[in-house]
């Protein structure tokens, strides 16, 4: 028998597309390109908070999805 899917598997902030982010509440298509680009400008993300430090993303929407999403493995 095999185990039922993980219905909580986590987006991966530092590997996701912009297709995964967008599943995100919300995160649409300009925010999710704003993470990508910050990304590739600074590196990876240390932690689910630093992604206050993209434009147009708040504690409030940290928040909402922070048990939907990772930095690691």
């Amino acid at each position: 028998a095999s185990a039922p899917e993980d219905r909580r598997v986590r987006i991966n902030i530092n590997t996701a597309t912009a297709e995964e982010l967008e599943t995100l509440p919300e995160i649409g298509d300009v925010t999710a390109a704003r993470i990508i680009t910050y990304r590739e400008q600074h590196g990876p993300f240390r932690a689910v908070d630093d992604l206050i430090q993209v434009q147009g993303i708040s504690d409030r929407m940290i928040d909402g999805f922070r048990d939907l999403v990772t930095t690691g493995p």
